[in-house]
């Protein structure tokens, strides 16, 4: 009975997959008719020669105001969507709270041809910031947008309040172990993809295996991209923005920071691009974050280490309740 029931719980899970994959629904590049927490707006402006529009939200306090606004980052498989919660929190703790799709994510424009950069994101983000009379924030990065946020206050230390990184990759220089993949490799994995290896990859990478229904939303999102006849055009700025983050490392710029810094790292993370591509002794040595965030916050001035004891890459949709609580220790001056 145990043997068959065995052999049957891979079959039900499978099935599970299957079915509830079916229920996902065709999102067009610049999701026309997917909800974000939060009212978005289009910052439209010029780059690279051409027109192009960034999406954002930009929220007043609900709480009494403080006075300061904080800008979140989102990460390379994410959008402002993924910040809800978080940005809930921080309005009731006073603050403005904007949120902006890069260029190549989200809402935001999916160019044909762009050229790449974390310094050119930086710029976009300053320039937004500028549209909106915010001279001054907090910025507070995730994941990749944590190497986007190093190099926004390497960028402009005097329009940096405060940096804080949030499980950021980029902690370590993959080109030193990975083989290179060009843009085109890039892109066939990224064709490749449906919903089943998206939640197969988040599941295992984020999660340590387990999952609940509040992991779904990002899942889905992506899951539905591949669904609709113009996914290329996200694959192709997806595979793009993979070359710029392996050929792109901020690691050896952590010294040079000059604003105040803290790291909140989930310690049971092992995040990092191009595993898959090493073999298993490598990849065994590749994103230790329960060891990166220390030699990080070492080479950083004064920076501050909070470490999120057996949490994943994504402390504030695994355990917000822990992660607040580190965030609001993270903003204290």
């Amino acid at each position: 009975m145990i043997r068959h029931l065995l052999v049957l719980l891979p079959l039900l899970w499978a099935t599970g997959l299957t079915a509830q994959s079916d229920s996902i629904r065709s999102l067009d590049p610049r999701l026309s008719d997917y909800d974000y927490p939060y009212p978005t707006e289009m910052y439209t402006f010029s780059s690279q020669f051409q027109e192009l529009e960034m999406a954002y939200m930009d929220e007043a306090p609900t709480g009494e105001a403080n006075g300061r606004t904080i800008v979140l980052l989102h990460g390379k498989n994410f959008n402002g969507a993924y910040w809800g919660e978080t940005m809930t929190f921080l309005l009731e703790e006073g603050y403005r709270v904007i949120v902006p799709d890069q260029i190549g994510f989200g809402k935001s424009s999916k160019p044909a041809r762009y050229q790449f950069t974390f310094q050119q994101l930086a710029h976009n983000t300053r320039a937004l910031l500028t549209s909106l009379e915010v001279d001054r924030a907090i910025i507070l990065g995730h994941s990749m947008g944590g190497m986007l946020a190093t190099r926004f206050a390497l960028m402009y230390p005097e329009a940096t309040d405060r940096l804080i990184l949030v499980n950021p990759i980029g902690l370590e220089d993959w080109k030193l172990k990975v083989p290179y993949q060009t843009v085109e490799d890039w892109y066939r994995g990224e064709m490749q993809k449906d919903y089943t290896s998206i939640k197969e990859y988040m599941r295992e990478s984020y999660y340590a295996g387990n999952w609940y229904p509040r992991y779904d939303p990002p899942v889905e999102l992506l899951a539905g991209w591949t669904r609709h006849p113009d996914y290329q055009q996200v694959a192709w700025n997806a595979a793009v923005t993979y070359d710029m983050i392996f050929t792109q490392p901020v690691v050896y710029e952590f010294g040079e920071l000059r604003v105040p810094t803290v790291l909140i790292i989930g310690t049971r993370d092992r995040t990092a691009l191009g595993k898959n591509l090493v073999s298993e002794e490598v990849a065994a040595t590749m994103g230790r974050y329960d060891v990166l965030g220390q030699e990080v916050a070492d080479r950083i001035p004064d920076a501050e280490l909070i470490e999120l004891a057996n949490i994943g890459h994504l402390p504030q949709l695994e355990a917000f309740g822990l992660f607040d609580k580190a965030l609001r220790q993270a903003l204290q001056e």
